[in-house]
């Protein structure tokens, strides 16, 4: 039996089909990322890039296949939510690992966070010691 693709339904199915293997690749690519990269930093990008990317082919394949307005409204909030949180949790991730040492310093290319942990341990380390003075001198 051949699909007939001449009118817009067969061309929505083989869109949305699209959409879900390569949304699931994506979901697929981010897991195996998980797995195999060598570190926390590497680690936190494959878990974020690909699999924002995958979760939207797959709505859009799940929007196209059910073929009704209403379910693209919900199908919208849960991709803006997703955009909205996976950036905030790895930049958390991502700040405590670095802070613990849960790095590997020779695979970054640029450290723009040292400078800023450096000061803020300065200024912490000055705090402790006029906290300590004050309470040697009573």
């Amino acid at each position: 039996m051949n699909p007939d693709f001449s009118g817009p339904e067969g061309w929505v199915d083989v869109v949305s089909a699209v959409f879900m293997v390569v949304g699931a690749l994506m979901s697929l690519a981010a897991a195996i990322g998980l797995l195999r990269f060598p570190d926390l930093m590497t680690r936190m990008h494959a878990a974020t890039k690909p699999q924002v990317l995958g979760l939207f082919l797959l709505l859009a394949a799940i929007g196209l296949q059910l073929r009704a307005w209403w379910v693209w409204p919900v199908l919208l909030v849960a991709w803006i939510f997703q955009l909205l949180t996976v950036p905030v949790s790895a930049h958390m991730v991502g700040r405590a690992g670095y802070r613990t040492k849960h790095l590997h310093r020779e695979l970054l290319s640029a450290d723009e966070l040292e400078a800023v942990v450096q000061k803020a341990a300065a200024e912490a380390a000055r705090k402790d010691n006029s906290d300590d003075g004050g309470r040697a001198g009573s």
